[in-house]
């Protein structure tokens, strides 16, 4: 070969090359093999959080009825009135604990969507299945009236607190944009608070006219006499340590939501509003049909309207202003959707209780608008943005 051909060129291969790919190579199988570790881990966490949810809502649910229980019988000392708000205030226990550590975790929207839940429970599927059961031994049933309208005027004047927010801000018409929403939700809620206490307030001092059948209700039949099982500081005891559990399990249902999302491919808001109130709402729904059953509707109303009357005006509008004094932007706009359910349901169930009779039929109307509000909630999206605080 000429020296100055360059045809043919002679090249020393030393190794180097090759041992830098090869160390290279190496690193990526690693770095590839921790990132399949990691989504194997990932995938096992998400999994594993719809068993948590699973095993807490079943948790929850015989706590729920000894809570109940435990409620009945420490209103047997405090008579049939002030028992009535005991029943609807502890009935509501398990929905509160649930809110309060969503708040205290930042979860604003899983506070709303949680007692939002509730209320579409209360008075759709425990008032349906209520009338259902009572209209199968009965062919009609007859309860007080004037009570039934009084809460469904609660009811209507908490929806008005509630639409006035979200319409300031699906239209974009505040004075102030972020603070003017906040600031009449503020307001909203320590007038809706104030109302409640009214309210309670009234019932107490008009046992006679407005809770006259409330007596009879819980005098029972002439062969069978009511006499409290436990004794007033046992009841008392006893629902400390019950509270105490619910809350220990809460926490773990709140932390399990998103995951439980991600795992089952289902929107936050059906697990929050059509499956997170099962566990708190098996009390009632025993305790409402049973009574009905018996032909005591009256109480069934006082579970299932009462108990929605005190959510509405007193635990949602309590949430924000708890969150106002933490600091926490906590407010009544449900969004537009929701709030929208929450107004047609109230008014349903006003139109369908405004006679002051119920029957089978009624039930299964109420059962099917229940079916209609998750079918609705299953195809709903999450919100785009999840407010979530952390401190």
């Amino acid at each position: 070969m000429e020296p100055g051909d360059k045809r043919y060129v002679h090249v020393v291969d030393d190794g180097t090359d090759d041992r830098e790919a090869t160390e290279a190579e190496v690193e990526q199988r690693r770095v590839q093999a921790f990132s399949v570790g990691l989504e194997e881990e990932a995938y096992q966490l998400i999994h594993s959080q719809g068993w948590v949810f699973i095993l807490g809502l079943l948790g929850i649910m015989p706590l729920a009825e000894r809570l109940s229980y435990i409620t009945e019988q420490l209103a047997f000392y405090c008579g049939p009135k002030v028992g009535d708000l005991l029943n609807a205030t502890f009935g509501n226990a398990t929905e509160l604990i649930v809110s309060i550590y969503a708040l205290r975790t930042g979860r604003m929207q899983v506070v709303q969507l949680s007692l939002l839940g509730s209320l579409l429970s209360n008075l759709l599927f425990v008032l349906g299945m209520a009338f259902f059961s009572g209209g199968i031994v009965r062919k009609v049933q007859v309860f007080d009236k004037e009570t039934a309208v009084v809460n469904s005027g609660l009811l209507l004047m908490a929806v008005m607190g509630l639409v006035f927010p979200a319409s300031l801000h699906s239209t974009g018409t505040e004075l102030h944009f972020g603070t003017s929403e906040l600031a009449l939700s503020r307001v909203s809620s320590c007038v809706l608070i104030l109302a409640y206490l009214v309210s309670i307030f009234f019932q107490l001092k008009n046992l006679n006219d407005m809770g006259g059948r409330t007596a009879e209700i819980f005098d029972g039949d002439e062969d069978e006499e009511a006499v409290p099982e436990i004794s007033k500081w046992e009841a008392v005891i006893w629902l400390a340590i019950t509270a105490a559990a619910i809350s220990t399990l809460s926490e773990y249902l709140v932390d399990a939501i998103e995951g439980t999302s991600l795992a089952w491919g289902v929107p936050v808001t059906f697990i929050s509003v059509i499956l997170l109130p099962i566990g708190g709402n098996t009390a009632a729904v025993t305790t409402s049909v049973m009574f009905a059953i018996k032909d005591k509707l009256d109480v069934s109303l006082g579970v299932a309207i009462g108990s929605s009357t005190q959510i509405s005006m007193f635990i949602i509008p309590f949430c924000v202003v708890t969150g106002w004094l933490f600091g926490l932007p906590v407010d009544l706009n449900f969004q537009l959707f929701e709030t929208a359910t929450l107004f047609m349901t109230v008014l349903f169930a006003a139109f369908i209780i405004h006679e002051g009779t119920s029957n089978y039929l009624k039930g299964v109307m109420l059962l099917f608008c229940y079916l209609l509000v998750a079918a609705s909630y299953f195809v709903h999206g999450d919100p785009s943005s999840w407010l979530v605080i952390t401190y």
